[in-house]
């Protein structure tokens, strides 16, 4: 008996058609129909796309089951390790396989292959102590993830990072802990052995230098003690003694953060006015007396391809702008190489602008705020990009939050506390 077809094609181009008779041919789903019955009745066009939907999800899951069962375990993860690093809040739930890898030496191999990713910041705001909010630059998006280890009877403060890892330190300056804020590996260090119950600043390196791995954290007071923290040895230790060179007290400027230059910290003080450092791989003091610029208030170091950066508020009469200085290495002076552009600035004319500055590897995010104002700013040491940032929202919420306090981290996937 003869056989015919009927194809609409009406809707289609030529090349469609010729790809759906390929591919029935292939699949072996081309239905002929008999001569003795009449032709089907047109379908609606959402009939035929529903249709159309349900067939290729069918032959695509095959597809896929063929092309995923061997593939290659070494591929896989190289795939996963240069994926944004926003994906893996979702992978890492897919299954216990995939969630394995941040364990995975192989993969932790993988991910050192690939370039740094852009800073993040890891923020505290006002309105929210107990919990934190994580800004990622290049989506232009705040987190606000559950660090389930952290302690929540107490306020923790974000003080120093390193290496994916982010220090803290309680408000009753008792107690240290380590964590990392996007795979929430978490560790609380041991007491110290010095009891300082005072104000301290803290600054936080990898050993770099050293095949083991691992971090050191050293912690400063003014009056010159001063311990370091090894994670190879799990223990606090005093490597020496303060030289008698470095005037004591050290009237530490605890509104700058401390920045790291290799395997050395520096920590901005005043009276005199300048910055003290210290090598925690030999274990050298320095001290560098430098005059900060006139009119100066809320400065802070930073640091971007070895150099030492000093960012603050200038402040003349009425006006007000942010200025970016590179220490001069030969004549130990500050020199202005950025500011603020001032169509910005006359936002800040005739108010009280208090800055908070977060962050010290070539990316800065800048906190200015008066009673009238919340504003937030990256700046970009390298590139000399100034971008505004979005507000911080409270999460399912319309209220604006206000910066506390944070720290700059780069995150990583196998940084272990």
């Amino acid at each position: 008996m003869g056989r015919w077809c009927l194809l609409n094609v009406d809707d289609g181009s030529s090349d469609e058609y010729y790809s759906f008779v390929m591919a029935a041919e292939r699949s072996g789903s081309f239905k002929m129909l008999e001569s003795n019955k009449p032709p089907p009745s047109k379908k609606s066009r959402k009939e035929r796309t529903r249709g159309k939907l349900l067939g290729m999800t069918t032959n695509t899951e095959d597809m896929e089951q063929e092309i995923w069962k061997d593939f290659p375990e070494d591929l896989f993860e190289a795939v996963i390790a240069r994926l944004p690093i926003t994906t893996f809040f979702r992978f890492r739930s897919v299954c216990q396989e995939w969630n394995s890898l941040l364990s995975s030496e192989s993969f932790s191999k993988q991910c050192s292959r690939v370039q740094q990713a852009s800073p993040w910041f890891y923020t505290i705001t006002h309105e929210n102590v107990t919990t934190g909010a994580i800004y990622d630059p290049s989506l232009k998006k705040w987190h606000h993830p559950t660090v389930s280890s952290l302690p929540t009877n107490m306020i923790l403060l974000p003080v120093a990072s390193a290496g994916g890892l982010v220090c803290f330190h309680d408000i009753g300056h008792r107690n240290f802990y380590v964590c990392n804020p996007l795979t929430q590996s978490f560790k609380a260090l041991p007491a110290r052995s010095v009891k300082v119950w005072s104000r301290i600043a803290v600054g936080m390196t990898m050993n770099e230098s050293s095949t083991s791995g691992g971090y050191k954290i050293l912690w400063v007071g003014c009056d010159g003690e001063y311990e370091v923290y090894d994670s190879l040895a799990n223990s606090w230790s005093r490597a020496g003694n303060m030289p008698s060179s470095i005037k004591l007290p050290l009237c530490l400027n605890f509104r700058s953060q401390t920045v790291t230059v290799d395997d050395t910290l520096y920590f901005m003080r005043s009276n005199p006015e300048g910055v003290v450092s210290c090598d925690l791989i030999t274990g050298v003091w320095k001290q560098y007396i430098i005059p900060g610029p006139l009119h100066l208030t809320d400065h802070t170091l930073a640091e971007c391809g070895g150099r030492i950066m000093l960012i603050g508020l200038l402040t003349k009469n009425a006006a007000t702008c942010v200025c970016i200085w590179e220490l001069q290495k030969m004549t130990l002076l500050w020199k202005e190489v950025d500011r603020m552009p001032n169509i910005w600035c006359l936002e800040f004319y005739g108010k009280h602008v208090r800055m908070t500055c977060l962050g010290n590897k070539g990316l800065l995010m800048l906190s200015l705020r008066s009673r009238q104002m919340n504003r937030l700013v990256t700046y970009n040491v390298a590139s000399r990009e100034w971008l505004k940032v979005p507000g911080c929202m409270v999460p399912r919420g319309k209220k604006r939050q206000w910066i506390a306090c944070g720290t700059a981290f780069h995150p990583c996937l196998t940084a272990v506390a």
